[in-house]
């Protein structure tokens, strides 16, 4: 005898409408919230440089920005894999990588690929290629752990490590980021800021030739709020520029 058929239909999976929320950062309109390191909206963490730490490349150095440590190798200039391609200008191959413990959660790191043509981007405009033509200058960039703002830590690393390779520069590059978390601009957000972000932008540049060399922008950013990232002078500087502007 055949048996009855289950009428019980198979159980499906449906997330709770009782679910946890992850806790704000700070609550809206709360002028007094403190980051989650102690500083201030507009200052970065403690910054650490060194040059010289790999000895068997060309060129290197070592970063660290608070938590965000990165250590950066260049090689050459050598002759280019494309050597049958003349060129009047050398070429620059930029990598990016994350070691396997970089973050607390494994896989949690940005697009190394992406990340690998940005920096080429922002270092290609600084670098005097005509200088070694028909060869390349090769740049890994590994960061070693993730604390936030990396991206702009590898730049201003590999910067330095070109320099200390004897790589001729128009300028070092120098790189910030600032996250927009509810009403507030920060400058150098550590990773839990950067989880809350509502937008991002990173600015790189040569300082003494006042040339930007990449601007990335994700989030929505309305024209009032680009304004409040201009530099602000405080009274003592107005009163510096004002002064010298009198005696010239």
């Amino acid at each position: 005898m055949a048996g009855k058929a289950s009428t019980t239909t198979p159980s499906t999976y449906s997330p709770s409408p009782n679910q946890r929320k992850r806790p704000p950062l700070f609550k809206d309109g709360d002028l007094d919230w403190v980051r989650p390191d102690g500083r201030g909206f507009h200052q970065c963490r403690p910054a650490f440089f060194r040059t010289g730490a790999v000895n068997a490349a060309a060129g290197s150095a070592y970063a660290e920005f608070g938590n965000t440590k990165v250590i950066v190798s260049v090689f050459g200039p050598r002759e280019s894999k494309k050597a049958m391609m003349y060129s009047d200008i050398g070429r620059l191959n930029c990598n990016v990588s994350y070691t396997t413990f970089a973050s607390a959660v494994r896989g949690q790191v940005s697009d190394q690929k992406e990340s690998s043509s940005m920096l080429h981007k922002a270092l290609e405009g600084a670098i005097r290629l005509e200088t070694f033509p028909k060869t390349t200058v090769d740049v890994f960039a590994l960061v070693l752990e993730s604390g936030g703002s990396d991206f702009p830590v590898v730049i201003s690393c590999a910067s330095l490590a070109l320099a200390d390779a004897g790589i001729m520069l128009y300028d070092l590059v120098a790189a910030v980021s600032v996250s927009c978390l509810g009403p507030n601009l920060v400058i150098d957000p550590i990773s839990e800021e950067e989880s809350y972000q509502d937008g991002s932008l990173v600015i790189t540049c040569m300082p003494s030739r006042y040339e930007v060399t990449q601007l990335t922008i994700t989030g929505e950013w309305s024209s009032a709020r680009i304004n409040e990232m201009k530099p602000v002078k405080t009274k003592r500087e107005a009163h510096k520029s004002t002064k010298a502007y009198k005696n010239f």
